[in-house]
């Protein structure tokens, strides 16, 4: 087991790398970005919002899903939203299944929102947020934060520019976050974490979404010590046993820990290892059903990368294999490939929770109580719910619409379990519009205006008051 120091930080044996350093000085997994600066107008921006960089979309590495299937896709998410708490207690395997199809783009955000309980959290603590954001945080970890701000995906439109729009939301999420907990303070594995939830929604759902990732789905991830993944890193090699032997005993033989290969892909849920297209899909099923994805995903790439003999041949020791397991060949991280591997992989919550009942008894064999006691983990988005049941006021959209697609109806009808609207419904041309209490809001046919920013998406700084659609 690697040796860690007693703060917010991790020293890799052998290696200088730190997912968290109080003093401010980190590196990642290859070269470092280069510093932001402003995108030129003819840099070629991808639609992630990608300039270049490692996560810059490569054509053949994404799924492309036919508009008409878009449409009916996001016609039914409507639905699901519209009637969230019905769903998760009556069908919450078709919520899993479509998650596992990839959430449609427009509506990623305010499903993550959903998906972890901030939407509750966030009615249930109005005006925390801005409480918090007013404040002007602890000047230790308003520092360290300031300077990891420019090592967020500097490639991206939205953190491209020193101080713009991006990294000052960043900034707020991250200080807020060490107000909020300031017994745990600020990791830098954090910030990738927090500045993929800003590119899908305001800075005060980042903030709950954020919260309820560090308390509900990774508890104890981010804390003095880092026990937590210390632990989920013991589980993981366990599993590899079962899931592939070879790769277990290559990595037993040259006594490579696990926390040596896994704690950022754990920390920071695959965002900096996978092509972003498997990033989205990744956190769509994560969100949903919890930690067991993270560890589906780790086992695939161990077991696709070594677990053969052939390949194990290639990297005869400690170093090689280190080296090989930074560099993921892409026919194994390639969206439709990867998603498949982890839906087939048969790893359960309750494997997971046996094999960490398992580990604990060894720590405490070994060194005795943790230092960091946290809070149980929670299994994804059914058992959130379970433990903290929310109201229909919390769970209410502002404003609540439903729309039946035009260009679904002329492909292939959903299935009648999925058609079943309010009672309230009314025809107005040719869509399905659920009348909200506050009123009616007709959406008539898309203007060449709103068909454009269906498809572009907004590169502004949204505001958290949900006066957008999501369309």
């Amino acid at each position: 087991m690697a040796k860690t120091e007693q703060r917010n930080g991790l020293e890799l044996q052998g290696n200088t790398q730190k997912l968290t350093d109080s003093n401010g000085k980190s590196s990642s997994n290859g070269p470092d970005p280069e510093v932001n600066g402003s995108i030129p107008e003819q840099t070629q921006v991808d639609k992630y919002g990608f300039t270049g960089g490692a996560q810059q979309s490569a054509g053949e590495l994404a799924e492309e899903v036919p508009i008409a299937v878009l449409r009916q896709r996001e016609a039914k998410w409507l639905e699901m939203l519209n009637s969230w708490d019905k769903w998760m207690a009556k069908k919450h395997n078709k919520v899993k299944e479509r998650c596992q199809k990839g959430i449609p783009p427009s509506l990623r955000g305010r499903a993550w929102l959903y998906l972890t309980g901030a939407k509750v959290k966030r009615e249930q603590n109005k005006g925390r947020f801005e409480e918090l954001d007013i404040q002007p945080g602890d000047p230790k970890w308003v520092d360290v934060i300031e300077r990891d701000l420019h090592r967020q995906f500097p490639f991206h439109e939205m953190f491209a520019a020193r101080g713009g729009h991006g990294s000052q939301d960043l900034f707020r999420v991250l200080k807020a976050y060490t107000l909020h907990r300031p017994e745990e303070g600020y990791c830098q594995a954090q910030a990738p974490v927090a500045a993929v939830l800003l590119m899908h929604m305001p800075a005060e759902d980042a903030f709950w979404v954020l919260v309820q990732i560090c308390e509900k789905y990774l508890p104890g991830y981010y804390s003095t010590g880092l026990e937590a993944i210390q632990l989920d890193g013991e589980i993981l090699y366990a599993l590899l046993r079962r899931v592939s032997p070879v790769a277990h005993r290559h990595l037993k033989k040259h006594k490579l820990e696990p926390i040596l290969y896994m704690t950022e892909w754990f920390m920071c849920a695959f965002s900096r290892t996978l092509p972003w297209s498997s990033v989205l899909r990744v956190w769509d099923m994560f969100l949903c059903e919890g930690v067991k994805i993270l560890f589906r995903v780790g086992l695939v790439l161990l077991k696709c990368m070594l677990g053969t003999q052939e390949k194990v041949k290639s990297c005869q020791g400690l170093y090689e294999t280190m080296e090989l397991l930074k560099k993921i060949q892409p026919q194994y991280t390639r969206e439709g490939f990867l998603v498949l591997e982890i839906i087939d992989l048969s790893v359960s919550e309750k494997d997971i929770e046996k094999e960490h009942q398992a580990q604990l008894r060894r720590w405490k064999e070994s060194r005795g109580d943790l230092s960091c006691k946290s809070p149980p983990r929670m299994h994804g988005a059914k058992a959130i719910m379970a433990a903290e049941p929310p109201s229909r006021q919390e769970l209410r959209q502002r404003p609540t619409i439903i729309v039946q697609s035009p260009l679904a109806s002329k492909t292939e009808a959903p299935p009648e379990d999925e058609v079943k609207g309010s009672k309230k419904a009314a025809k107005e041309n040719g869509h399905t519009t659920i009348l909200p209490p506050d009123g009616i809001i007709n959406l008539g046919d898309p203007s060449p205006t709103f068909q454009h920013t269906t498809t572009q998406g907004s590169k502004e700084s949204l505001s958290s008051a949900e006066h957008d659609t999501y369309l």
